[in-house]
């Protein structure tokens, strides 16, 4: 969603001005054991996974290694902005 700022000529105070939504993502998630997701991104031929790895699955009590090791939510939110 998109905003923009106006000054109202009848009150002279800054008001938000929202235009439409554009675009709204509804990914299928699917669980498939344990931290291991499968999401169907658009534009994305084949599911994406998503887990847990290392330091991450240790803070949320997985013990010794993860069997599959995939990124996370949080890895893909961190390259999505930049880095």
């Amino acid at each position: 969603m998109a905003s923009s700022r106006t000054t109202s000529r009848s009150t002279g105070r800054n008001e938000s001005v929202v235009s439409d939504v554009v675009y709204r993502a509804e990914i299928p998630l699917t669980r498939v054991k344990g931290p291991l997701r499968l999401a169907q991104m658009p534009a994305e031929r084949e599911p994406v996974r998503f887990g847990t790895h290392g330091p991450i699955a240790r803070h949320y009590g997985i013990r010794g290694e993860v069997d599959e090791p995939h990124a996370t939510t949080i890895d893909y939110v961190i390259a999505a902005t930049g880095g």
